[in-house]
């Protein structure tokens, strides 16, 4: 009986001296995590002065509830504007906090040609994720048969 009471003995102190040994005052914690951004399908056609919706998602590698989360966008291409969800008119090159990590943009073409945005998300840690979107012009054009158009010539030209 004796045995297995100095063996416990033994046995608990070895115990305690491994957790002293084992741990560190510092506590780490990690802040930064990778992330990506999703978006829902997005249209590639676009009209002058028409309005395209693109969901956005952040996903996170893992949570830490302090990160925050910006968003720069610049025009390589094209003339257009860019709307965030709440209303704010984005403007190029200006860095915006994202209030959520679901949210909505809004781009409205101003020009008939291609267009081309470039997204640039960062989180408070440096990291960045970039997304570039492209919209063909959608010009509606009426094809003219030649064949059925009527030609005048004007009366001073057959002399």
């Amino acid at each position: 009986m004796m045995r297995i009471t100095r063996f416990a003995a033994i046995v608990i102190v070895l115990m305690m001296m491994s957790l002293f040994i084992g741990c560190s005052d510092e506590l780490s914690i990690c802040h930064t995590y990778d992330f990506t951004v999703e978006t829902l399908p997005i249209q590639k056609r676009i009209r002058n002065g028409e309005t395209a919706e693109i969901r956005c998602r952040i996903v996170r590698s893992g949570e830490w509830s302090q990160a925050r989360y910006f968003l720069r966008y610049f025009q390589p291409d094209g003339i257009g504007e860019l709307q965030y969800q709440n209303g704010i008119l984005f403007r190029p090159n200006d860095l915006y906090e994202l209030s959520d990590e679901e949210f909505r943009l809004y781009y409205t073409s101003h020009c008939s040609d291609r267009q081309t945005i470039d997204l640039y998300f960062f989180d408070d840690s440096g990291k960045s994720v970039t997304l570039s979107i492209s919209f063909e012009n959608e010009k509606i054009e009426k094809r003219i048969d030649k064949s059925k158009v009527n030609y005048v010539i004007p009366a001073k030209e057959l002399e």
